[in-house]
């Protein structure tokens, strides 16, 4: 048990995370079912929580089950970062840790948990060779900074007002890319006319492919040049890639035959899985898991991203593999589409230019908020920096 009177008193206390806080396990297997609010670590990756849409899942599933405002942990090391509080109740696999505050407040137990320092210890007391997983009594011993009642929630409110500044931007950026799309549907599905050119995606773009340097020579690592493999994308909640996880040197960019890719290339990624879309804020190099695609033949990279993102579909059934699905450059250059106007096309982009020009503005914003949150956390968890 915590000691009340002294938090009372305003004194910060280090206690355990075992202290605060239980690990739910209420396993139960599921065979066969369709479930509601089911989040795997998938869903965590991908979606960062929020997850509410129905799940099939395969014969004999173990689930655990959680409940509003439980605090859940994406529990392989490769993932560690991927924290998220529920606000509703549902399941999760195993692979997902489900902590359940006592004698804390959650949204301040919430913010402990994102803390860089928490994802450091997982790693260091994670444990197993092919998939290392986080340490349950390790991560019981995890020591945090506990503040009075008070003061734990004056300082969540601080980061959850930022975070809902930043939920309210991402919530914007999706009305507006679906406002784009249903403008592409109107004008150049439902109002196609039949006697435009018939052509290939060939005709309007230009694709770029690219490789990995070998990571086995240092020489060619850790430089200032920006170079991606889809994981920067998949795991981005935006449109606009700013950063990248990987930077290479001159030496290394030498080795890809694409070379420097230039700001505004539209990245598809091409497998593992195929259709994932993004532009790029940055000069950038690729690695082999992308179509990069170029807009230098008159058609707006717009254009083609609302186009790929209305006939994915498309996309997806010139796709082959058995490991897994992949497109190559010359299925995608081959994909047959109506090519509208010229007239057309630029009344078109006059009207969405704008929408995708706000849409970078609040990622903009988004990742000023983001690096502030960050800043904060730490210090506030710590008592650096102090609360009224």
């Amino acid at each position: 048990m915590i000691d009340t009177m002294n938090l009372q008193n305003g004194e910060w206390k280090e206690v355990k995370l075992g202290d605060v806080a239980n690990i739910v396990s209420e396993r139960t297997i599921i065979t066969n079912a369709t479930l509601d609010n089911y989040i795997s670590t998938e869903n965590m990756i991908n979606n960062f929580g929020g997850v509410t849409s129905a799940e099939k899942l395969p014969n004999a599933t173990s689930i655990n089950s959680f409940k509003i405002d439980d605090i859940l942990f994406s529990n392989i090391r490769t993932y560690f970062k991927k924290v998220w509080q529920s606000n509703f109740n549902g399941t999760v696999s195993p692979d997902v840790l489900v902590f359940r505050s006592k004698d804390c407040d959650s949204r301040y137990l919430y913010y402990q948990l994102c803390n860089p320092e928490f994802t450091e210890y997982s790693v260091l007391t994670s444990k197993g060779a092919k998939m290392p997983r986080g340490d349950k009594d390790a991560l019981k011993e995890f020591s945090i900074s506990l503040p009075p009642l008070s003061t734990q929630t004056a300082i969540a409110s601080v980061l959850s007002s930022l975070d809902d500044k930043i939920d309210l931007l991402h919530r914007q950026n999706a009305t507006l890319e679906k406002m784009a799309e249903t403008l592409f549907r109107q004008w150049f599905v439902e109002e196609a006319k039949e006697d435009w050119e018939e052509g290939t995606l060939d005709d309007i773009l230009t694709v770029k492919g690219g490789t990995t340097p070998s990571t086995s020579e240092p020489a060619y690592w850790n430089g200032s040049i920006h170079w991606t493999s889809p994981r920067d994308i998949t795991t981005m909640n935006g449109l606009f890639l700013f950063d990248t996880e990987r930077k290479i040197t001159e030496l290394g960019l030498s080795k890809i035959s694409s070379g420097l890719l230039p700001k505004g290339t539209l990245l598809m990624s091409s497998r593992a899985p195929v259709g994932v879309l993004a532009f790029s804020e940055v000069p950038i190099a690729i690695n082999q898991g992308y179509i990069a695609i170029i807009d230098d033949k008159g058609f707006p990279k717009e254009f083609i991203y609302l186009w790929l993102k209305t006939n994915i579909d498309i996309v997806h059934s010139f796709s082959n593999g058995s490991t897994f699905m992949e497109i190559s450059k010359s299925a995608f250059k081959s994909i047959q589409l109506n090519i509208p106007p010229n007239d057309i096309l630029k009344k078109f982009q006059q009207l969405i230019t704008p929408l995708f020009q706000k849409i970078k503005t609040n990622q903009t914003q988004i990742r000023t908020l983001i690096a502030l949150r960050d800043t904060l956390l730490p210090k506030l968890m710590s008592g650096e920096v102090k609360v009224e």
